[in-house]
């Protein structure tokens, strides 16, 4: 007997992929017009994989995009886990990076749902007291 086919498992993984895509770009496009220097995407770490690392002044953002069906499932959905994963990870990058001595390490959310605008929520606090 024959394996069912795993094409239709590829083809959701490449939608997903380019939704993923997209869903940073427009993210980078809001921090840019905030003011933000676009230092990378999709950055590894040890401790993780950064989306967006971005620069304005002295502040430096992790950026996790987050796209969901409606604006507030996707400014809830960075789990404790996830935050401190990303807090090791942007920790990291200034360890490496010496050009970026001195500056404050944060981490935001870019949040989007569909028909809406995109939403920057600076400098998250999850799980920290």
């Amino acid at each position: 007997m024959k394996a069912p086919s795993r094409g239709w498992r590829v083809s959701l993984g490449k939608l997903a992929h380019k939704a993923g895509h997209r869903s940073e770009w427009l993210a980078a496009a809001l921090l840019m017009l905030k003011g933000y220097q676009i230092l990378g995407f999709r950055l590894k770490t040890r401790a993780g994989e950064i989306d967006i690392l971005a620069r304005r002044g002295r502040i430096l953002a992790v950026v996790e995009v987050k796209r969901r069906a409606t604006m507030e499932q996707a400014l809830q959905a960075l789990r404790s886990d996830q935050y401190e994963r990303l807090l090791s990870a942007g920790q990291a990058v200034l360890r490496q990076r010496p050009s970026l001595a001195g500056h404050l390490l944060q981490i935001d959310i870019v949040a989007l749902a569909p028909r809406r605008l995109p939403r920057h929520r600076p400098a998250v606090n999850r799980g920290r007291s």
